[in-house]
């Protein structure tokens, strides 16, 4: 393991419950960007939603039924309204943290509102986290997959190429990230206005036909297929909730794109447009039961199916990257937040500094959304593995909106619980009814999040274990600065710093220092670097400097759980407020940690060897914190855990 743990900062955090555009580009530009980024997923489940749900409402018989269609697309249009509109558009996008959304912005603020609990809301946090990297990678493969299928409707022949193109795409789109996506990002959101244009006016057609489908906008006929249907109404249930995945994308992409272009774009141009495809796909099955078998794509004449799946496959591509994207800001934050070890993180925009690559990362998801397309081979028998990823991130989100509410924005703990628990009885609900396609393939991401969850908690768990053993070995600092002031050993000019986690104690690296070397530099520094639960940290903000003695100093560091650290720069700033230092006469000493399992660690000896296996795949704190690599002396040490 590289240097010690950094510690997140026990930061107030405040918020008003008003996310402001924190960017200088124009609302239609951001109105059009949220477009591409923030409604890929949530735009391309037309694909593929009703089909699934109508398939499960026809039940073991198989037959298709007007009434089964209205109360499929009646299900469908009220869990968009509900769901996204009241509960995403309209209450969580108020829920910022500084201007930031996602479930750890809001970990991060529910955590600083209920104190001595915090422990729970970190749990909570971790849950959500884990299971977005199971989203993460069923969106690529089951997106891409179901524009794909397209093509067997233009020639029967092309069956056999649907997984080796599906392959060829995402092989395309991972090995793409490293080049970063500003250029392309340009295209997202003309590309998808086309895509919601084009899927609302096919709609027109089967609507004007059959106008009946219109008796599905009534909250009824939802209601009643619920109520009529038993175990069937339940298994349906899990399908309709394909047509909202997705909807976290929307309060994630808050820091991006600000509250207002989010809700005006999915309120006048994404919802209408949603609406208009799944009332136009009933009206089609509703007039031809045999077309559920692709409804999506039957809307559209001969003449215009290619053109179609090139514009749906584009429109995949775009929610695929969208969720990668995504996974990449989940990543920096829990690493931020102390939840994973340091992973190497790229910046591939001088210009925006959200717009990163972690390799790692990347080729995690890219094996894994490998093996379900190889495993699953057609986007059917993938949508059962969908939406229970999705769903318990919904339930966590919901549960941390209630203590934000209640503990934030200081409501009663009645009028809070009042608000949300119908959100939440009907995200438990949708849970419940995804937890039935467990056998089918919904293993796969309960799976995948149980190893990232694990992976976190080991991690934070560890790493206080590490933290509070490594205290009790350590000398105070103020004793060791009173001791070398009054007997000074030899001095050496220049100026050393001293990276630690732990300000009050003396740093590894120091006291190894004068072990060995027997001399003391003319300047010395002790570095802490802070992450608060704020998203940034304001530059004014950002360095705390505080005299100890004539010839020590301690040098505080912040930044905010999405921002990364350079010390350099923020040295810089130090400079200016009177610290005066010449960066190449200074040092940087950081302790290297070999750990070991103890025999009594707190842990059973598994996770010992798991934590340490994880502190061995950590980045160097050098790069990490983006220290001059010729300017670092690292220092030894060997630690049991």
């Amino acid at each position: 393991m590289t240097s010690d743990v950094v510690a997140p900062a026990a930061e107030t955090t405040v918020a008003n419950g008003h996310a402001e555009v924190h960017s200088t580009a124009g609302f239609k530009s951001l109105l059009i960007g949220s477009i591409g980024v923030v409604y890929g997923d949530i735009g391309t489940s037309p694909l593929y939603a009703l089909r699934e749900a109508v398939v499960a409402a026809s039940g073991p018989s198989g037959v298709v039924t007007t009434q089964a269609v209205l109360g499929v697309v009646s299900l469908i249009l009220w869990a968009l309204i509900i769901v996204v509109t009241l509960k995403y558009v309209v209450i969580l996008l108020r829920a910022d943290n500084h201007g930031e959304g996602g479930t750890l912005a809001l970990m991060a603020l529910a955590q600083r509102a209920v104190g001595s609990h915090a422990g729970i809301i970190v749990l909570l946090g971790i849950i959500s986290g884990a299971l977005f990297y199971g989203d993460a990678v069923i969106t690529p493969a089951l997106s891409v997959l179901s524009a794909i299928e397209g093509i067997k409707l233009v020639s029967a022949a092309a069956d056999p190429y649907v997984v080796p193109l599906t392959v060829l795409i995402l092989l395309a789109l991972f090995a793409a990230q490293s080049r970063g996506t500003a250029r392309v990002a340009a295209f997202f959101g003309p590309i998808m206005c086309v895509w919601f244009g084009v899927i609302a006016i096919a709609s027109f057609a089967p609507i004007v036909r059959h106008p009946e489908v219109l008796l599905a906008l009534n909250p009824l006929l939802a209601v009643s297929f619920m109520l009529h249907h038993g175990i069937i109404g339940f298994v349906t249930l899990g399908a309709v909730f394909l047509a909202v995945t997705g909807a976290e994308a929307l309060y994630a992409d808050l820091g991006h794109f600000g509250k207002r272009p989010i809700q005006t774009a999915w309120l006048f141009i994404v919802l209408p447009a949603l609406a208009l495809n799944y009332l136009g796909q009933g009206a089609l099955v509703i007039a031809d039961p045999k077309a559920v078998e692709n409804p999506f794509y039957l809307m559209f004449p001969d003449w215009a199916l290619k053109p179609m799946v090139g514009l749906a496959t584009a429109a995949t591509v775009i929610a695929s990257q969208a969720v990668i994207t995504g996974a990449y800001s989940l990543t920096r934050q829990a690493i931020q937040l102390g939840l994973l070890p340091r992973f190497e993180i790229r910046h591939t925009s001088e210009a925006h500094s959200g717009q990163i690559y972690i390799p790692r990362i990347n080729l995690l998801l890219f094996i894994a959304v490998m093996l379900l397309v190889l495993m699953f081979r057609s986007s059917s028998a993938l949508a059962s593995a969908y939406g229970i990823s999705v769903t318990g991130t919904m339930v966590v989100t919901a549960m941390m909106g209630f203590v934000v509410i209640w503990r934030v924005w200081r409501w009663s703990a009645i009028a809070a619980a009042a608000l949300i628990a119908p959100f939440l009885f009907l995200d438990l609900t949708f849970l419940a009814a995804n937890l039935l396609k467990v056998l089918e393939g919904g293993w796969v991401p309960l799976a995948l999040g149980a190893v990232v969850m694990l992976l976190m908690y080991t991690w934070r768990r560890g790493s206080r274990l590490l933290f509070e053993k490594s205290r009790k070995l350590e000398f105070p600092l103020a004793d060791l600065v009173a001791m070398l002031e009054k007997r000074p050993p030899q001095r050496v000019s220049g100026t050393a710093v001293f990276l630690t986690s732990d300000p009050v104690s003396a740093p590894t690296a120091l006291m190894h220092s004068l072990k060995h070397y027997k001399v003391l530099h003319e300047k010395n520094v002790i570095l802490t670097i802070e992450i608060a639960s704020t998203p940034r940290v304001d530059i004014s903000e950002r360095v705390r400097l505080e005299q100890i003695s004539k010839t020590f100093s301690k040098v505080t560091l912040r930044f905010g759980f999405m921002e990364s650290p350079n010390v350099p720069k923020a040295l810089a700033i130090a400079r200016k407020l009177g610290w005066q230092f010449d960066i190449m006469s200074t040092s940087f000493f950081l302790s290297r940690r070999a750990l070991k399992p103890a025999a009594h660690s707190g842990m059973p000896r598994w996770q010992d060897h798991l934590f340490i296996a994880l502190s061995r795949t950590a980045n160097d704190a050098t790069d990490y914190f983006q220290i001059p690599s010729g300017r670092v002396v690292e220092v030894g040490t060997q630690v049991t855990v």
